[in-house]
């Protein structure tokens, strides 16, 4: 019997999962300042809304997925990406409409699913936070994305990066390219993987995403995708560089870049981390506009532009950087209860004090005053309040400062009726 997590999926303990937070929080936060909201997707998808959306051709749909039929007979995949499923409910939901603000900007975050070998940066249940804006072909929206882009990763703390961009221009681009792509690999084509042989009449422009040592020496001389591009690409593509440097946003030109999704179009970008223990898996958020997208799932013609980016890429990223996460659990009091007696009026000062909207903790393994204290410290609590027989008797309990060890005693009835005011009382001192 096999009692662990499946292959290529980790658990995410407290102590970890904090840094989870800190990212989606950052990321809410930051989203919310350009007016994007929070739309949830079910995790599985008819199979057709991703092999329509993604392509039946990428490596995606052709290995990777987790489809299977349902009791139903219905054909469903856990979702290997976000962006189809947005798009599928933007058109459902007709969010298109006229009643809805445009563009209609939305993010994404929670978990993907791909069947691949796991290696590092690469799982088989893997989580993407994402952002995607419906109804703008104007550049600037493509501009304004990267920008919010390099805006998360700076509030992250996260420095050692760059912006890598590149067009994939339109249909007439992609056809002349295409076929000049086709003809200079066609020569070569016996000494392709059988990975890009396949793809050379199917799709040209993935061949130069391959990662094969075979391949790589080809792609180096192909032919340029920004020598085909047509003039309203062209034009749109000097309007995203002159926005970028009007804004002083360093970037480099990358015309070998291609995206592993069908459906881009005109900008694509990659944001890569060049900390030195990032090692092959450098990208770390990439995304681009995908105009025909909206259309090819039943809605009406819709220019989109979009990103999305790993959390277990960003957490390599920042380990790889040494970025410091804020420490979030702040412990404001913790009660020590000396004897059995005092059990249930720890409970009561507890909750009292959870009451009034503090985070408060007690000892309730029966440990002796030498442990809880050392707890206390451990969790770094800001008062300490201490409960003993005598006291309990007295209904009256100590209350300590951890920051300045000033203590005082305070009635039972005190905590219970105006905590918020001994806490004040107790911490504030310092300042004075």
């Amino acid at each position: 019997m096999n009692f662990q997590r499946p292959k290529g999926t980790n658990d995410i303990l407290p102590g970890e999962s904090e840094k989870w937070q800190f990212i989606e929080e950052t990321a809410r936060l930051l989203f919310r300042d350009y007016q994007y909201n929070e739309m949830r997707t079910p995790i599985f998808e008819h199979y057709e809304v991703i092999s329509r959306s993604v392509g039946d051709t990428t490596d995606i749909v052709s290995k990777e997925m987790y489809d299977f039929y349902d009791k139903g007979d219905r054909h469903v995949t856990l979702r290997p990406e976000g962006t189809a499923p947005i798009v599928r409910s933007f058109v459902e939901h007709k969010l298109f409409g006229p009643e809805f603000a445009k563009p209609y900007k939305t993010f994404y975050m929670g978990p993907m699913f791909r069947y691949e070998r796991p290696q590092k940066g690469r799982l088989r249940q893997f989580h993407q936070i994402g952002v995607e804006a419906f109804g703008s072909d104007n550049p600037a929206t493509d501009v304004e994305s990267m920008a919010m882009a390099l805006d998360f990763f700076k509030q992250l703390g996260i420095t050692q990066i760059r912006l890598v961009i590149n067009s994939l221009g339109d249909q007439e681009t992609r056809q002349a390219y295409r076929q000049a792509l086709i003809d200079y690999l066609e020569p070569v084509e016996n000494e392709l993987s059988e990975d890009s042989k396949r793809r050379l009449h199917q799709n040209p422009l993935r061949v130069l995403d391959s990662k094969d040592k075979r391949d790589r020496k080809f792609v180096v001389d192909a032919p340029s995708i920004l020598d085909y591009l047509s003039e309203s690409a062209k034009k749109h593509f000097e309007t995203v560089t002159t926005m970028l440097d009007a804004l002083e946003i360093p970037y480099e030109i990358d015309s070998n870049m291609v995206r592993g999704l069908d459906y881009y179009t005109h900008t694509i970008f990659e944001i890569m981390s060049d900390a030195p223990k990032m090692g092959a898996q450098a990208t770390i958020c990439a995304g681009g506009r995908y105009d025909r997208l909206v259309e090819e799932l039943g809605g009406p013609e819709t220019p989109a532009f979009g990103f999305a980016m790993g959390i277990e890429r960003i957490l390599l990223t920042m380990e790889a950087e040494e970025v410091v996460i804020p420490a979030l659990n702040e412990l404001d009091a913790y009660v020590v209860g000396i004897g059995e007696a005092t059990n249930l009026e720890a409970l009561k000062v507890v909750q009292a004090i959870r009451n009034f909207g503090f985070s408060a903790d007690r000892d309730v393994m029966n440990r002796k005053a030498k442990a809880q204290f050392k707890t206390a410290d451990k969790t770094n609590a800001k008062l300490v309040l201490v409960l003993g027989e005598d006291e309990l008797s007295n209904q009256t309990i100590n209350v300590k400062s951890m920051a300045d060890r000033k203590e005082k005693s305070f009635s039972l009835q005190e905590i219970y009726q105006r905590f918020d005011e001994v806490y004040d009382e107790m911490t504030t001192t310092l300042f004075e």
